[in-house]
Protein backbone atom coordinates (compact mmCIF):
# COMPACT_ATOMS: atom_id res chain seq x y z
CA UNK A 1 0.00 0.00 0.00
CA UNK A 2 1.45 3.40 -0.94
CA UNK A 3 1.33 6.55 1.18
CA UNK A 4 -1.57 8.04 -0.78
CA UNK A 5 -3.66 4.92 -0.19
CA UNK A 6 -2.83 5.02 3.49
CA UNK A 7 -4.04 8.60 3.71
CA UNK A 8 -7.20 7.80 1.78
CA UNK A 9 -8.06 4.73 3.81
CA UNK A 10 -7.26 6.17 7.22
CA UNK A 11 -10.42 8.25 7.31
CA UNK A 12 -12.54 5.10 7.55
CA UNK A 13 -10.61 3.65 10.48
CA UNK A 14 -10.01 6.59 12.81
CA UNK A 15 -12.38 8.88 14.69
CA UNK A 16 -15.94 7.89 13.90
CA UNK A 17 -17.55 10.53 16.18
CA UNK A 18 -20.24 12.56 14.42
CA UNK A 19 -20.83 16.31 14.32
CA UNK A 20 -22.96 18.52 12.13
CA UNK A 21 -22.11 21.17 9.55
CA UNK A 22 -25.23 22.98 8.37
CA UNK A 23 -27.06 20.13 10.01
CA UNK A 24 -25.11 17.49 8.08
CA UNK A 25 -23.46 14.67 10.00
CA UNK A 26 -19.71 14.52 9.43
CA UNK A 27 -17.03 12.49 11.17
CA UNK A 28 -14.73 13.97 13.76
CA UNK A 29 -11.83 13.49 11.35
CA UNK A 30 -13.61 15.47 8.64
CA UNK A 31 -14.49 18.19 11.15
CA UNK A 32 -10.87 18.52 12.24
CA UNK A 33 -9.89 19.10 8.61
CA UNK A 34 -12.56 21.78 8.30
CA UNK A 35 -11.54 23.52 11.52
CA UNK A 36 -7.94 23.66 10.32
CA UNK A 37 -8.98 25.64 7.26
CA UNK A 38 -11.85 27.89 8.39
CA UNK A 39 -11.98 30.50 11.14
CA UNK A 40 -14.12 30.14 14.27
CA UNK A 41 -16.05 33.24 13.25
CA UNK A 42 -17.10 31.47 10.07
CA UNK A 43 -18.65 28.65 12.07
CA UNK A 44 -20.40 31.10 14.36
CA UNK A 45 -21.88 32.70 11.26
CA UNK A 46 -23.19 29.49 9.71
CA UNK A 47 -24.07 27.65 12.89
CA UNK A 48 -22.16 24.61 14.12
CA UNK A 49 -24.63 22.59 16.15
CA UNK A 50 -24.95 19.19 17.72
CA UNK A 51 -26.83 16.62 15.68
CA UNK A 52 -29.13 16.03 18.62
CA UNK A 53 -30.25 19.67 18.46
CA UNK A 54 -31.74 19.26 14.98
CA UNK A 55 -35.55 19.44 14.95
CA UNK A 56 -36.85 15.96 14.32
CA UNK A 57 -37.86 15.43 10.70
CA UNK A 58 -36.93 18.96 9.62
CA UNK A 59 -35.22 18.83 6.19
CA UNK A 60 -31.76 20.27 5.75
CA UNK A 61 -31.25 23.12 3.28
CA UNK A 62 -28.50 23.42 0.68
CA UNK A 63 -27.79 25.65 -2.29
CA UNK A 64 -27.10 22.75 -4.67
CA UNK A 65 -26.71 19.02 -4.92
CA UNK A 66 -24.87 17.10 -7.61
CA UNK A 67 -26.72 13.83 -7.57
CA UNK A 68 -26.16 10.24 -8.71
CA UNK A 69 -22.62 10.75 -9.99
CA UNK A 70 -19.46 8.67 -9.73
CA UNK A 71 -17.23 10.62 -7.37
CA UNK A 72 -13.50 10.68 -8.18
CA UNK A 73 -12.37 12.82 -5.26
CA UNK A 74 -8.86 13.71 -6.43
CA UNK A 75 -7.03 11.79 -3.70
CA UNK A 76 -6.23 8.81 -5.90
CA UNK A 77 -8.68 6.27 -4.50
CA UNK A 78 -11.34 4.40 -6.43
CA UNK A 79 -14.45 6.23 -7.56
CA UNK A 80 -17.72 5.72 -5.71
CA UNK A 81 -21.37 6.59 -6.22
CA UNK A 82 -22.21 9.79 -4.38
CA UNK A 83 -24.31 12.90 -3.97
CA UNK A 84 -22.33 16.08 -3.28
CA UNK A 85 -24.08 18.95 -1.47
CA UNK A 86 -22.97 22.59 -1.67
CA UNK A 87 -23.69 25.59 0.52
CA UNK A 88 -22.15 29.06 0.48
CA UNK A 89 -19.47 28.02 -1.99
CA UNK A 90 -18.26 25.10 0.13
CA UNK A 91 -18.72 21.34 -0.06
CA UNK A 92 -21.15 20.77 2.82
CA UNK A 93 -21.88 17.05 2.62
CA UNK A 94 -21.02 13.92 0.66
CA UNK A 95 -23.41 10.99 0.93
CA UNK A 96 -24.47 7.85 -0.88
CA UNK A 97 -27.06 8.62 -3.58
CA UNK A 98 -30.46 9.49 -2.10
CA UNK A 99 -29.31 9.03 1.49
CA UNK A 100 -29.99 12.55 2.73
CA UNK A 101 -33.41 14.17 3.18
CA UNK A 102 -32.74 17.77 2.21
CA UNK A 103 -34.25 20.89 0.66
CA UNK A 104 -32.06 21.94 -2.26
CA UNK A 105 -32.38 25.05 -4.38
CA UNK A 106 -30.62 23.59 -7.42
CA UNK A 107 -30.19 19.95 -8.46
CA UNK A 108 -27.63 18.86 -11.02
CA UNK A 109 -28.13 15.31 -12.27
CA UNK A 110 -24.78 13.59 -12.82
CA UNK A 111 -26.14 10.14 -13.64
CA UNK A 112 -23.58 8.23 -15.69
CA UNK A 113 -20.95 10.93 -15.24
CA UNK A 114 -17.90 11.69 -13.14
CA UNK A 115 -17.86 14.25 -10.35
CA UNK A 116 -14.31 15.46 -9.72
CA UNK A 117 -12.42 18.45 -8.33
CA UNK A 118 -11.73 21.22 -10.80
CA UNK A 119 -8.31 20.91 -12.40
CA UNK A 120 -5.44 23.15 -11.25
CA UNK A 121 -3.07 24.49 -13.91
CA UNK A 122 0.31 25.03 -12.25
CA UNK A 123 1.76 27.01 -15.17
CA UNK A 124 -0.50 29.23 -17.25
CA UNK A 125 -0.56 32.65 -18.87
CA UNK A 126 -2.98 35.46 -19.60
CA UNK A 127 -4.09 38.90 -18.53
CA UNK A 128 -7.17 38.93 -16.26
CA UNK A 129 -7.64 42.62 -16.93
CA UNK A 130 -7.98 41.87 -20.66
CA UNK A 131 -9.61 38.39 -20.72
CA UNK A 132 -11.10 37.94 -17.23
CA UNK A 133 -13.44 35.05 -18.08
CA UNK A 134 -10.69 32.58 -19.07
CA UNK A 135 -13.28 30.50 -20.89
CA UNK A 136 -10.55 28.47 -22.57
CA UNK A 137 -9.56 27.06 -19.16
CA UNK A 138 -13.11 26.54 -17.88
CA UNK A 139 -13.99 24.57 -21.04
CA UNK A 140 -11.29 22.01 -20.20
CA UNK A 141 -12.29 21.68 -16.56
CA UNK A 142 -9.71 24.04 -15.07
CA UNK A 143 -10.96 26.05 -12.09
CA UNK A 144 -7.62 27.42 -10.81
CA UNK A 145 -4.77 28.89 -12.86
CA UNK A 146 -1.39 30.42 -12.02
CA UNK A 147 -0.02 33.64 -13.49
CA UNK A 148 3.27 35.51 -13.21
CA UNK A 149 5.24 32.64 -14.71
CA UNK A 150 8.58 32.43 -16.57
CA UNK A 151 10.00 35.31 -14.55
CA UNK A 152 7.38 37.75 -15.83
CA UNK A 153 4.68 39.15 -13.53
CA UNK A 154 2.77 42.47 -13.53
CA UNK A 155 5.24 45.34 -13.59
CA UNK A 156 4.12 46.83 -10.28
CA UNK A 157 5.92 47.40 -7.00
CA UNK A 158 2.80 46.67 -4.95
CA UNK A 159 1.35 43.41 -6.22
CA UNK A 160 -1.62 43.78 -3.89
CA UNK A 161 -2.86 46.82 -5.81
CA UNK A 162 -2.90 44.85 -9.06
CA UNK A 163 -4.65 41.95 -7.30
CA UNK A 164 -7.28 44.33 -5.95
CA UNK A 165 -7.92 45.62 -9.46
CA UNK A 166 -8.34 42.05 -10.74
CA UNK A 167 -10.73 41.22 -7.90
CA UNK A 168 -12.82 44.33 -8.52
CA UNK A 169 -13.07 43.57 -12.23
CA UNK A 170 -13.96 39.94 -11.53
CA UNK A 171 -12.36 36.74 -12.76
CA UNK A 172 -13.85 33.52 -14.07
CA UNK A 173 -11.35 31.12 -12.48
CA UNK A 174 -9.38 31.11 -9.26
CA UNK A 175 -5.94 32.66 -9.53
CA UNK A 176 -2.75 31.77 -7.67
CA UNK A 177 -0.19 34.49 -8.39
CA UNK A 178 3.57 34.23 -8.72
CA UNK A 179 6.08 37.07 -8.76
CA UNK A 180 8.59 37.05 -11.61
CA UNK A 181 12.35 37.23 -11.08
CA UNK A 182 12.82 39.15 -14.33
CA UNK A 183 10.20 41.67 -13.27
CA UNK A 184 11.88 42.13 -9.89
CA UNK A 185 15.21 42.70 -11.65
CA UNK A 186 13.65 45.47 -13.70
CA UNK A 187 11.88 47.04 -10.73
CA UNK A 188 15.11 47.00 -8.73
CA UNK A 189 16.96 48.80 -11.54
CA UNK A 190 19.15 45.78 -12.36
CA UNK A 191 17.66 44.84 -15.74
CA UNK A 192 20.35 43.03 -17.79
CA UNK A 193 23.27 43.78 -15.47
CA UNK A 194 25.08 40.48 -14.77
CA UNK A 195 26.77 41.89 -11.67
CA UNK A 196 24.32 43.97 -9.63
CA UNK A 197 25.63 45.68 -6.52
CA UNK A 198 24.67 44.77 -2.94
CA UNK A 199 22.15 47.62 -2.68
CA UNK A 200 20.41 46.52 -5.89
CA UNK A 201 20.29 42.90 -4.72
CA UNK A 202 18.83 43.97 -1.38
CA UNK A 203 16.23 46.10 -3.15
CA UNK A 204 15.22 43.07 -5.22
CA UNK A 205 15.06 40.84 -2.13
CA UNK A 206 12.87 43.37 -0.32
CA UNK A 207 10.53 43.55 -3.30
CA UNK A 208 10.39 39.76 -3.38
CA UNK A 209 9.62 39.43 0.30
CA UNK A 210 6.83 42.01 0.09
CA UNK A 211 5.34 40.32 -2.98
CA UNK A 212 5.28 36.95 -1.20
CA UNK A 213 2.56 38.34 1.06
CA UNK A 214 0.32 37.77 -1.96
CA UNK A 215 2.23 35.36 -4.21
CA UNK A 216 2.56 31.59 -3.94
CA UNK A 217 6.18 31.78 -4.97
CA UNK A 218 8.86 33.10 -7.29
CA UNK A 219 9.04 32.27 -10.99
CA UNK A 220 12.24 32.40 -13.00
CA UNK A 221 12.73 32.57 -16.76
CA UNK A 222 16.43 31.90 -17.10
CA UNK A 223 16.31 31.46 -20.89
CA UNK A 224 14.84 34.94 -21.34
CA UNK A 225 15.93 38.51 -20.76
CA UNK A 226 16.66 39.75 -18.16
CA UNK A 227 16.76 36.52 -16.12
CA UNK A 228 19.41 34.92 -18.34
CA UNK A 229 21.96 37.39 -16.93
CA UNK A 230 21.51 36.24 -13.31
CA UNK A 231 24.34 34.35 -11.68
CA UNK A 232 23.75 31.35 -9.42
CA UNK A 233 24.70 33.40 -6.37
CA UNK A 234 21.85 35.83 -7.07
CA UNK A 235 19.36 33.00 -7.47
CA UNK A 236 20.47 31.45 -4.19
CA UNK A 237 19.84 34.73 -2.34
CA UNK A 238 16.34 34.79 -3.84
CA UNK A 239 15.82 31.17 -2.80
CA UNK A 240 16.66 31.97 0.81
CA UNK A 241 13.84 34.51 0.92
CA UNK A 242 11.40 32.15 -0.80
CA UNK A 243 12.27 29.34 1.61
CA UNK A 244 11.89 31.58 4.65
CA UNK A 245 8.26 32.14 3.57
CA UNK A 246 7.63 28.46 2.72
CA UNK A 247 6.92 29.29 -0.91
CA UNK A 248 8.01 27.53 -4.11
CA UNK A 249 10.35 28.53 -6.96
CA UNK A 250 8.85 27.72 -10.36
CA UNK A 251 11.67 27.72 -12.91
CA UNK A 252 11.80 27.90 -16.66
CA UNK A 253 15.33 26.59 -16.52
CA UNK A 254 18.33 28.10 -18.27
CA UNK A 255 18.60 25.53 -21.06
CA UNK A 256 16.20 22.73 -22.01
CA UNK A 257 18.43 21.19 -24.70
CA UNK A 258 19.03 17.53 -23.96
CA UNK A 259 22.79 17.87 -23.52
CA UNK A 260 22.33 20.78 -21.09
CA UNK A 261 19.34 19.50 -19.13
CA UNK A 262 21.20 17.97 -16.18
CA UNK A 263 23.29 21.12 -15.81
CA UNK A 264 20.13 23.23 -15.73
CA UNK A 265 18.54 20.96 -13.13
CA UNK A 266 21.72 21.16 -11.02
CA UNK A 267 21.44 24.95 -11.00
CA UNK A 268 17.88 24.65 -9.72
CA UNK A 269 18.95 22.11 -7.10
CA UNK A 270 21.37 24.66 -5.65
CA UNK A 271 18.31 26.82 -4.95
CA UNK A 272 16.53 23.74 -3.64
CA UNK A 273 18.89 23.67 -0.66
CA UNK A 274 16.92 26.67 0.63
CA UNK A 275 13.40 26.41 -0.84
CA UNK A 276 10.96 24.10 -2.56
CA UNK A 277 11.78 24.04 -6.28
CA UNK A 278 9.76 23.09 -9.35
CA UNK A 279 10.72 22.52 -13.00
CA UNK A 280 8.27 24.29 -15.28
CA UNK A 281 7.15 22.41 -18.41
CA UNK A 282 9.84 19.74 -18.15
CA UNK A 283 11.06 18.79 -21.59
CA UNK A 284 14.12 17.44 -23.36
CA UNK A 285 14.78 19.33 -26.57
CA UNK A 286 16.36 16.83 -29.03
CA UNK A 287 16.13 13.95 -26.53
CA UNK A 288 14.66 10.66 -27.74
CA UNK A 289 12.97 7.60 -26.24
CA UNK A 290 11.65 6.35 -22.93
CA UNK A 291 15.13 5.30 -21.78
CA UNK A 292 16.21 8.95 -21.84
CA UNK A 293 13.07 9.85 -19.89
CA UNK A 294 14.03 7.31 -17.24
CA UNK A 295 17.45 8.95 -16.92
CA UNK A 296 15.82 12.34 -16.37
CA UNK A 297 13.40 10.93 -13.81
CA UNK A 298 16.30 9.28 -12.01
CA UNK A 299 18.00 12.68 -11.66
CA UNK A 300 14.83 14.04 -10.07
CA UNK A 301 14.41 11.04 -7.78
CA UNK A 302 18.01 11.21 -6.57
CA UNK A 303 17.49 14.87 -5.66
CA UNK A 304 14.39 13.99 -3.67
CA UNK A 305 16.23 11.21 -1.87
CA UNK A 306 18.90 13.75 -0.95
CA UNK A 307 16.23 15.84 0.76
CA UNK A 308 15.50 18.44 -1.92
CA UNK A 309 11.79 19.13 -2.41
CA UNK A 310 11.78 19.01 -6.23
CA UNK A 311 8.77 18.62 -8.51
CA UNK A 312 7.92 19.19 -12.17
CA UNK A 313 5.09 19.56 -14.66
CA UNK A 314 4.62 18.50 -18.28
CA UNK A 315 2.15 19.43 -21.01
CA UNK A 316 0.91 16.78 -23.49
CA UNK A 317 2.12 18.37 -26.73
CA UNK A 318 5.36 17.86 -28.64
CA UNK A 319 5.78 21.46 -29.71
CA UNK A 320 6.86 24.22 -27.38
CA UNK A 321 5.79 27.85 -27.72
CA UNK A 322 7.82 31.00 -27.07
CA UNK A 323 9.03 34.26 -28.55
CA UNK A 324 11.34 34.05 -31.56
CA UNK A 325 14.15 35.52 -29.44
CA UNK A 326 14.55 31.96 -28.18
CA UNK A 327 16.19 31.13 -31.52
CA UNK A 328 18.79 33.89 -31.34
CA UNK A 329 22.11 33.86 -29.46
CA UNK A 330 22.40 35.56 -26.06
CA UNK A 331 24.25 38.47 -27.65
CA UNK A 332 21.41 39.38 -30.06
CA UNK A 333 18.12 38.90 -28.21
CA UNK A 334 17.11 42.49 -27.44
CA UNK A 335 16.56 45.12 -30.14
CA UNK A 336 19.73 46.94 -29.11
CA UNK A 337 21.87 43.78 -29.06
CA UNK A 338 20.36 42.68 -32.36
CA UNK A 339 21.26 45.93 -34.11
CA UNK A 340 24.86 45.61 -32.96
CA UNK A 341 25.00 41.95 -34.02
CA UNK A 342 23.63 42.67 -37.51
CA UNK A 343 26.11 45.47 -38.14
CA UNK A 344 29.18 43.80 -36.65
CA UNK A 345 28.61 40.03 -36.48
CA UNK A 346 26.23 39.34 -39.37
CA UNK A 347 28.01 36.27 -40.71
CA UNK A 348 28.34 34.75 -37.23
CA UNK A 349 24.64 35.42 -36.54
CA UNK A 350 23.58 33.73 -39.78
CA UNK A 351 25.72 30.69 -39.01
CA UNK A 352 24.27 30.46 -35.51
CA UNK A 353 20.67 30.57 -36.79
CA UNK A 354 21.35 27.98 -39.49
CA UNK A 355 22.83 25.58 -36.95
CA UNK A 356 20.11 26.18 -34.35
CA UNK A 357 17.17 25.81 -36.73
CA UNK A 358 18.73 22.72 -38.29
CA UNK A 359 19.14 21.14 -34.86
CA UNK A 360 15.54 22.05 -34.06
CA UNK A 361 14.29 19.82 -36.90
CA UNK A 362 14.60 22.39 -39.70
CA UNK A 363 12.56 25.42 -40.83
CA UNK A 364 9.42 23.32 -41.31
CA UNK A 365 9.39 22.67 -37.52
CA UNK A 366 8.97 26.36 -36.58
CA UNK A 367 5.33 27.45 -36.88
CA UNK A 368 4.92 31.21 -36.64
CA UNK A 369 2.18 32.55 -34.39
CA UNK A 370 2.21 36.31 -34.98
CA UNK A 371 0.59 38.26 -37.82
CA UNK A 372 1.15 38.64 -40.70
CA UNK A 373 2.76 35.19 -40.70
CA UNK A 374 0.43 33.35 -38.32
CA UNK A 375 0.04 29.71 -39.25
CA UNK A 376 3.03 29.62 -41.60
CA UNK A 377 6.29 27.79 -41.01
CA UNK A 378 9.72 29.22 -41.77
CA UNK A 379 9.81 26.75 -44.67
CA UNK A 380 6.56 28.25 -46.00
CA UNK A 381 8.07 31.72 -45.84
CA UNK A 382 11.18 30.54 -47.67
CA UNK A 383 8.96 29.56 -50.59
CA UNK A 384 6.77 32.66 -50.34
CA UNK A 385 9.55 35.26 -50.00
CA UNK A 386 12.30 33.51 -51.93
CA UNK A 387 14.77 33.93 -49.09
CA UNK A 388 16.64 31.47 -46.86
CA UNK A 389 15.21 31.19 -43.37
CA UNK A 390 18.21 32.82 -41.66
CA UNK A 391 17.74 35.97 -43.75
CA UNK A 392 14.02 35.94 -43.01
CA UNK A 393 14.72 35.81 -39.28
CA UNK A 394 17.27 38.62 -39.50
CA UNK A 395 15.90 40.98 -42.15
CA UNK A 396 12.14 40.34 -42.08
CA UNK A 397 11.12 39.31 -38.55
CA UNK A 398 13.86 39.84 -35.96
CA UNK A 399 14.11 38.43 -32.41
CA UNK A 400 11.29 40.63 -31.10
CA UNK A 401 9.07 40.12 -34.13
CA UNK A 402 6.71 37.51 -32.76
CA UNK A 403 6.27 34.05 -31.31
CA UNK A 404 6.15 30.52 -32.63
CA UNK A 405 5.50 26.87 -31.92
CA UNK A 406 8.56 24.65 -32.16
CA UNK A 407 8.23 20.94 -32.95
CA UNK A 408 11.28 19.79 -31.07
CA UNK A 409 10.12 17.07 -28.63
CA UNK A 410 9.84 13.30 -28.78
CA UNK A 411 6.45 11.78 -27.92
CA UNK A 412 7.83 8.61 -26.36
CA UNK A 413 10.11 10.58 -24.05
CA UNK A 414 7.57 13.23 -23.08
CA UNK A 415 4.80 10.69 -22.53
CA UNK A 416 6.97 8.71 -20.13
CA UNK A 417 7.63 11.87 -18.14
CA UNK A 418 3.94 12.68 -18.11
CA UNK A 419 2.95 9.27 -16.75
CA UNK A 420 5.28 9.42 -13.75
CA UNK A 421 3.35 9.75 -10.49
CA UNK A 422 5.57 12.60 -9.31
CA UNK A 423 4.91 14.80 -12.37
CA UNK A 424 1.86 17.06 -12.55
CA UNK A 425 0.27 18.73 -15.59
CA UNK A 426 0.35 22.29 -16.86
CA UNK A 427 -0.87 23.96 -20.03
CA UNK A 428 1.75 26.73 -20.30
CA UNK A 429 -1.08 28.21 -22.35
CA UNK A 430 -3.25 31.30 -22.48
CA UNK A 431 -6.59 32.42 -23.93
CA UNK A 432 -4.88 33.94 -26.97
CA UNK A 433 -1.67 31.98 -27.64
CA UNK A 434 -1.43 30.31 -31.06
CA UNK A 435 -0.82 26.85 -29.63
CA UNK A 436 -3.42 24.15 -28.85
CA UNK A 437 -2.15 23.64 -25.31
CA UNK A 438 -3.97 26.76 -24.10
CA UNK A 439 -7.35 25.30 -25.07
CA UNK A 440 -6.72 21.56 -25.02
CA UNK A 441 -4.18 20.37 -22.42
CA UNK A 442 -6.42 18.98 -19.70
CA UNK A 443 -8.97 17.61 -22.13
CA UNK A 444 -6.15 15.87 -24.00
CA UNK A 445 -4.96 14.16 -20.80
CA UNK A 446 -8.41 12.60 -20.42
CA UNK A 447 -9.03 11.91 -24.11
CA UNK A 448 -5.62 10.63 -25.11
CA UNK A 449 -3.93 9.20 -22.03
CA UNK A 450 -6.95 7.97 -20.04
CA UNK A 451 -9.33 6.86 -22.81
CA UNK A 452 -7.42 6.27 -26.06
CA UNK A 453 -4.09 4.95 -24.77
CA UNK A 454 -5.38 3.63 -21.42
CA UNK A 455 -1.99 4.73 -20.08
CA UNK A 456 -3.38 6.47 -16.97
CA UNK A 457 -6.24 5.33 -14.76
CA UNK A 458 -8.83 8.08 -14.48
CA UNK A 459 -8.35 8.34 -10.72
CA UNK A 460 -4.60 8.85 -11.12
CA UNK A 461 -5.00 11.42 -13.91
CA UNK A 462 -7.42 13.38 -11.74
CA UNK A 463 -5.09 13.19 -8.71
CA UNK A 464 -2.16 14.55 -10.73
CA UNK A 465 -4.24 17.50 -11.94
CA UNK A 466 -5.98 18.32 -8.63
CA UNK A 467 -4.79 17.41 -5.14
CA UNK A 468 -1.17 16.87 -6.20
CA UNK A 469 -1.09 20.19 -8.05
CA UNK A 470 -2.62 21.92 -5.02
CA UNK A 471 -0.01 20.35 -2.75
CA UNK A 472 2.87 21.55 -4.93
CA UNK A 473 1.52 25.11 -5.02
CA UNK A 474 0.63 25.22 -1.36
CA UNK A 475 -3.10 25.67 -2.02
CA UNK A 476 -4.85 24.16 1.00
CA UNK A 477 -8.56 24.88 0.57
CA UNK A 478 -9.26 23.12 -2.76
CA UNK A 479 -8.00 20.36 -5.03
CA UNK A 480 -10.10 17.50 -3.64
CA UNK A 481 -13.76 16.75 -3.02
CA UNK A 482 -13.94 16.78 0.76
CA UNK A 483 -16.36 18.35 3.23
CA UNK A 484 -15.18 21.85 4.04
CA UNK A 485 -13.19 22.35 0.82
CA UNK A 486 -14.14 25.04 -1.68
CA UNK A 487 -16.74 23.86 -4.17
CA UNK A 488 -14.63 23.78 -7.34
CA UNK A 489 -16.12 20.84 -9.20
CA UNK A 490 -16.46 19.40 -12.69
CA UNK A 491 -18.95 16.95 -14.18
CA UNK A 492 -18.05 14.98 -17.30
CA UNK A 493 -18.17 11.70 -19.18
CA UNK A 494 -14.55 10.76 -20.01
CA UNK A 495 -15.62 9.05 -23.23
CA UNK A 496 -17.04 12.31 -24.56
CA UNK A 497 -14.12 14.59 -23.71
CA UNK A 498 -12.41 16.07 -26.76
CA UNK A 499 -9.43 18.39 -27.13
CA UNK A 500 -10.62 20.18 -30.27
CA UNK A 501 -7.73 22.64 -30.53
CA UNK A 502 -5.14 21.93 -33.21
CA UNK A 503 -1.95 23.61 -34.40
CA UNK A 504 -3.79 25.03 -37.40
CA UNK A 505 -6.84 26.06 -35.35
CA UNK A 506 -5.65 26.34 -31.75
CA UNK A 507 -8.41 28.49 -30.26
CA UNK A 508 -11.21 25.90 -30.30
CA UNK A 509 -12.77 25.20 -26.91
CA UNK A 510 -12.53 21.69 -25.49
CA UNK A 511 -15.68 19.58 -25.34
CA UNK A 512 -17.11 17.15 -22.80
CA UNK A 513 -16.91 19.03 -19.52
CA UNK A 514 -20.65 19.54 -19.14
CA UNK A 515 -20.67 21.48 -15.89
CA UNK A 516 -17.82 23.44 -14.30
CA UNK A 517 -18.45 24.92 -10.87
CA UNK A 518 -16.20 27.59 -9.34
CA UNK A 519 -16.70 28.41 -5.67
CA UNK A 520 -20.17 26.90 -5.72
CA UNK A 521 -21.43 28.70 -8.85
CA UNK A 522 -21.89 27.14 -12.27
CA UNK A 523 -19.36 28.96 -14.45
CA UNK A 524 -19.46 26.78 -17.57
CA UNK A 525 -22.47 24.79 -18.77
CA UNK A 526 -22.99 22.64 -21.84
CA UNK A 527 -20.26 24.19 -23.95
CA UNK A 528 -20.53 27.84 -22.94
CA UNK A 529 -19.09 30.06 -20.24
CA UNK A 530 -21.67 31.89 -18.14
CA UNK A 531 -19.45 34.90 -17.28
CA UNK A 532 -20.42 34.74 -13.63
CA UNK A 533 -16.92 35.77 -12.46
CA UNK A 534 -17.09 33.48 -9.44
CA UNK A 535 -13.32 33.00 -9.28
CA UNK A 536 -11.16 34.38 -6.51
CA UNK A 537 -7.59 35.60 -6.24
CA UNK A 538 -6.24 33.10 -3.74
CA UNK A 539 -4.02 33.98 -0.78
CA UNK A 540 -1.06 31.83 0.24
CA UNK A 541 -0.94 30.31 3.71
CA UNK A 542 1.88 31.18 6.09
Amino acid sequence: MNSRQERNDSGTNKDQSVMCLWGVRVSGLEMSKILSKVSLGFFIAIGLIACSDLPSGEPIQFDSVISNGQLVDGLGGSGRAADVYLKDGVIAAITAPGELDAVVTNTIDATGKIIAPGFIDVHSHGDPLETPNFENFLAQGVTTITLGQDGDSPNVVDLDEWIEEVSEKGIGVNLAMFVGHGTLRNLAGIAQDPAPGPDQIQRMLDLLNNSLDHAFGLSTGLEYNPGLHALESELIEMAKVVGSRDRVIMSHMRNEDDDQLEKSIDELLSQGLYARVHISHLKSVYGKGSARAEEILEVIERAREAGIDLSADVYPYNASYAGLALLFPVWSKTDEEFAVAVSGRREELEEYLINRITLRNGPEATLLATDPYTGKTLADLEQELGLPFEEILIDVIGPQGGSGAYFIMDDELQSRLLLDESITVSSDGSPTGFHPRGHGTFAKIIEEYVVNRAALPLEEAVRKMTSYAAELLGVTDRGSVEVGKAADLIIFDPILVRAKASYSDPLQLAEGFDVVIVNGEVAFFNGAGLAVASGEVLSPSE
